[in-house]
């Protein structure tokens, strides 16, 4: 598969990599999970359907692989699978995220699935209980879903811990969220503490249902940032839910792939696109994410469907009334 490097002096990464926010905890936000999922989602079965796929992902040529410390036991599945096929020392590349915990105690009725936490302990904490799990194959470190209201982008003592964790090796970086996310990015290229820029990544939001962050993943593609892309099927909207519209249906049928294939070809197809995340839970899923890589578009078609996006605050509202399933 196709590598690039994450940034300025980063790893190689392939442009197609794995999320594992949706093996590594019972519930998640994406639509009809219940069919998809084993129908225990007991710690032992979302392990075996984590090393599954991770073997399935490592197969079709995936080397990159995303996890957080609230996406539950994501961390402790990869490491646990690194060790397990002796994929330690840079065979694969692996991000992660600190600034939410997760608090679900594994419950899908729980009343909060993760907190947020963007302080200066919380980083220290979660980067020591990364470490100790994914050790040197830690090569992407991010804020997790930066926001400016956090104050996050403004707090020395963090930025200066990020710097060091920068001089270490690590790339450092944020994921963003939300209708400012474009706003969020565009601060994260300001930020300067003696003169120095800590961040030379970021993971954001982008699909045919919201493309409104584009302008800014451009800038800082242009600036040397290595750029992620995640919720590339909109959470399962482009292709549970079928919206998008006959033109995306007619698409994918002619090019002889799925919906979901389409989606994610339409964001590789993107010049400042790095790395796509597939959110696949089964093999099956992933094959057919896979399909991505031989999607190609012209201009004007790519822009007939880019012109289904949503405006954000619609986007980002109906993204908040989808339950955790």
């Amino acid at each position: 598969m196709e590598t690039r490097r994450l940034g300025k002096g980063g790893p190689p990464v392939t442009r197609l990599g794995l999320g594992l926010a949706a093996i590594g905890r019972p519930a998640y936000i994406n639509l009809h999970r219940s069919r998809d999922l084993p129908g225990s989602r007991s710690v032992a079965a979302m392990r075996t359907l984590a090393f599954g796929l991770l073997d399935h992902a490592l197969e079709g040529g995936i080397r990159y692989f995303d996890a957080a410390r609230s996406y539950g036991r994501a961390e402790e599945f990869l490491a646990g699978w690194l060790d397990l096929r002796g994929l330690r020392g840079g065979a694969v590349v692996c991000g992660s995220k600190w600034g939410y915990t997760y608090v679900g105690g594994w419950r899908m009725d729980a009343l909060a699935q993760e907190v947020k936490d963007h302080s200066l302990n919380q980083l220290v904490s979660q980067l020591g209980e990364s470490r100790r799990l994914l050790g040197d194959d830690l090569r992407l470190y991010q804020i997790h879903s930066a926001t400016l209201e956090s104050g996050v982008l403004e707090d020395r003592e963090v930025l200066t811990r990020l710097l060091t964790l920068a001089s270490e090796g690590v790339v450092v970086g944020l994921s963003v969220s939300g209708p400012r996310q474009a706003e969020v990015v565009e601060r994260a290229m300001e930020v300067s503490v003696d003169g120095r820029n800590p961040f030379t990544a970021v993971q954001a939001t982008w699909n045919l249902l919201q493309t409104a962050a584009g302008p800014a993943l451009r800038a800082a593609h242009d600036r040397g940032w290595g750029i992620l892309v995640k919720e590339g099927l909109a959470n399962g909207r482009l292709v549970d839910a079928g919206e998008g519209g006959g033109r995306v249906a007619e698409s994918a049928s002619r090019r002889g792939v799925g919906l979901d294939a389409l989606a994610l070809g339409a964001i590789l197809s993107q010049s400042w696109c790095d790395v796509v995340l597939s959110g696949a839970v089964t093999s099956r899923q992933l094959d057919s994410n896979l399909e991505a890589l031989r999607v190609t578009f012209e201009d004007d078609e790519l822009s007939e469907l880019t012109a289904l996006a949503e405006e954000p605050a619609e986007y980002w509202a109906r993204r908040a009334k989808l339950p955790w399933s």
